[in-house]
């Protein structure tokens, strides 16, 4: 199997992304800071196996990574945000938005939101919610297996005898 060169794979991924991304520009801001930012690792995390790398903010009063000491590894700080525009946007492009009910679809603009079912919400619910949410042409982000198939906007619901 031969490998992908680094533009093969570049190509490759903007082919596969190119579906139905919308906001593409901020998601490709988002990414071009994202590349830049360092892995924020625990101190001394690499020297001891009990200590694992979730970020941990250093307080003692020598420490060289809270001093800011250069060698050692970076300390979180706001300046590593990303772009204003395009936080809490979904890999896709759009808003997640939270949904229990029919009624919250009519809240969201299908053209910038998508839907996020709420896991608290039950499968006859989910399937009201589905098949509305394919009738105004809102993304649904977590349908799963009761998402219509090939453009079928109808539900097959369970029928009892």
């Amino acid at each position: 199997m031969h490998k992908r060169s680094k533009r093969e794979t570049y190509l490759f991924k903007f082919f596969i992304h190119i579906a139905m991304v919308i906001n593409k520009e901020l998601l490709q801001a988002r990414k071009k800071i994202s590349d830049k930012r360092p892995k924020f690792i625990r101190q001394e995390s690499w020297r001891y196996d009990r200590l694992s790398e979730n970020w941990r903010k250093p307080k003692g009063i020598d420490n060289k990574m809270r001093k800011q000491v250069s060698g050692v590894p970076a300390l979180v700080k706001v300046g590593y945000r990303g772009p204003r525009a395009a936080r809490g946007l979904h890999p896709s492009g759009y808003t997640d938005n939270l949904v229990f009910n029919v009624n919250d679809l009519s809240k969201l603009d299908a053209k910038k939101d998508a839907a996020r079912l709420g896991h608290t919400v039950g499968t006859r619910k989910r399937k009201e919610i589905i098949a509305k949410a394919t009738s105004m042409g809102i993304k649904l982000l977590n349908a799963g297996k009761l998402a219509p198939k090939n453009n079928d906007t109808e539900i097959k619901g369970n029928k009892r005898s």
